[in-house]
């Protein structure tokens, strides 16, 4: 993520969490991150790459099932 300034840029350690904590603490983590968005793991989503944005992906029972990062 070497485009991204400095920071923390994935949060593996939040799998199998909660996918609204998730974003609440990434979003406290890293405060450029504007905007950790939870959605579907099955879901279609943008692929443009945004410094300030985490996609959180859950499951069925709304824990984080793929590694968070920023993009």
């Amino acid at each position: 993520m070497s485009e991204c300034p400095a920071g923390k840029n994935s949060w593996p350690e939040l799998v199998g969490e909660d996918g609204d904590k998730a974003a609440a603490k990434i979003e406290q983590e890293n405060q450029r991150v504007k905007k950790a968005i939870v959605v579907d793991e099955s879901a279609i989503v943008t692929t443009d790459f945004r410094c300030a944005r985490v996609w959180v992906f859950v499951n069925k029972e709304g824990k984080v099932s793929v590694v968070p990062k920023i993009g």
